[in-house]
């Protein structure tokens, strides 16, 4: 199995900027691409950003030239920069990594606890 350890929540004012991490562990073989979800109240669990193995990003529309996602994979590790936040970036954000793992046959997605952002205005 894998562990993912997020950190770098808090409450920031509007235009302020955090940054996230997220550390996987566990049985791993192989992380193939890794990414941020967030979830407010009463809103459904969406993609923030992604990044391949090789480093390729993908970012949702409402945070492109803001956010950025990077990845040291020598560390198993996925960032997000998150620059001019504004109080529709509050939400649950949730660490995501797809990897194959010792045990399993085929790649596995793994979640973090979720670390809470919010920005007041």
């Amino acid at each position: 199995q894998v562990q993912l350890v997020e950190s770098g929540g808090g409450l920031v004012q509007a235009g302020g900027s955090l940054r996230l991490s997220c550390a996987a562990s566990g049985s791993i073989l192989r992380i193939n691409s890794m990414g941020w979800y967030r979830q407010a109240p009463g809103q459904q669990r969406e993609l923030v950003a992604s990044i391949t193995r090789l480093g390729t990003p993908n970012y949702a529309e409402s945070v492109k030239g803001r956010f950025t996602i990077s990845r040291d994979n020598a560390k198993n590790t996925v960032y997000l920069q998150m620059n001019s936040l504004k109080p529709e970036d509050t939400a649950v954000y949730y660490c995501n990594c797809n990897a194959d793992v010792f045990g399993y046959y085929g790649p596995q997605d793994f979640w973090g606890q979720g670390t809470q952002v919010t920005v007041s205005s």
